[in-house]
């Protein structure tokens, strides 16, 4: 929007088996190592109707790494921690408050929203938000089968699965949200 740059590759990976406890059948069965990208262009039509992005750090206890690098050796607890429960029930309220705020912004309304694509957490969570904005799940891109929980780079992944399977269109309303350790939460509405 600034103008300074017009092309911006913006990049999500992760590399989760590096501090997954495979003993722990509650998250590595959950996270997928991956990565993926788009290419945002500077354009006379809005791509980005509205944002909304946050962060809490005193719910940081429910999904963590305890441990920290310093003077590059790892200190403490270097593998995930999960309060799935706990994740579960904040994630869906946040992503609903998120997405409501975001359609707020831009003037619009849930049945706006051509196509939600989540972030790939879990299929209930994806399944309670959509309930909660009233969205069929035929309106939601699902890869978390085909990925797991890729984190950062889930979004990119469904966009692009979305893209290529021809259910993504110019002209189109698309809404992206997602959280994260910490916790942080966000959704940005487009118009392709």
């Amino acid at each position: 929007q600034c103008g300074a740059a017009n092309r911006a590759l913006v990049v999500g990976a992760e590399v989760f088996s590096r501090i997954l406890d495979f003993n722990d059948r509650t998250t590595c069965v959950l996270f997928g190592d991956g990565a993926g990208a788009v290419v945002l262009e500077a354009s006379e039509q809005p791509g980005i109707l509205a944002s909304q992005l946050h962060a809490d750090g005193s719910h940081v206890g429910i999904l963590c790494v305890p441990g920290n690098v310093y003077g590059g050796q790892i200190l403490g607890d270097p593998l995930l921690k999960m309060d799935g429960q706990a994740v579960f029930k904040l994630a869906v309220g946040v992503l609903e408050k998120a997405a409501r705020a975001a359609l707020d912004k831009a003037g619009l309304k849930a049945a706006d929203i051509d196509w939600l694509i989540p972030h790939q957490a879990n299929i209930r969570i994806m399944q309670s938000t959509a309930r909660k904005l009233k969205l069929p799940m035929d309106k939601v891109v699902v890869t978390v089968d085909q990925h797991g929980n890729t984190s950062a780079a889930s979004i990119p992944l469904a966009f692009d699965h979305a893209v290529r399977a021809g259910q993504v269109k110019p002209g189109q309303t698309v809404m992206l949200e997602g959280v994260g350790g910490g916790f942080t939460w966000g959704a940005v509405l487009l118009k392709m």
